[in-house]
């Protein structure tokens, strides 16, 4: 008999709410059974989970996650979602680097700010 999980199971193992994995399940990301009223999820709804999980700590978009997430089910060889995993990949660190430019830029600015200004009131003969 295949491994399921309810939503409080996966809920507690991945530490977010029932919610959250309800709104995944209406995004079309996970696709639970239904017993009633209780959902089951299968082995396959807490890989995809984990994948969710993972796409979002690496900051990418929920359209994304699915876009990798749902390609497998077109090529389970995973040849396809690879490639586009490394594609993203690629995307994400440009972004990620031009985001380092920038507060890089942005901290030297407030370096200066901060000399010229502790600068004047030196001048004055005010201590900070």
């Amino acid at each position: 008999m295949a491994q399921t999980f309810s939503i409080t199971e996966l809920a507690e193992e991945f530490e977010v709410t029932t919610r959250t994995i309800r709104y995944y399940e209406d995004e079309g990301l996970l696709t639970p059974t239904r017993q009633g009223q209780r959902r089951i999820y299968a082995a396959r709804d807490r890989v995809r989970l984990k994948l969710i999980m993972r796409g979002k700590r690496l900051g990418f978009s929920l359209a994304e996650i699915k876009e990798m997430v749902n390609i497998y089910d077109a090529d389970p060889s995973e040849v396809a979602q690879l490639k586009l995993f490394l594609t993203k990949i690629s995307e994400r660190r440009a972004v990620l680097m031009q985001q380092r430019e920038d507060i890089d830029s942005i901290l030297g600015e407030l370096d200066r700010l901060e000399e010229t200004s502790r600068g004047l009131l030196d001048q004055k003969g005010i201590k900070v």
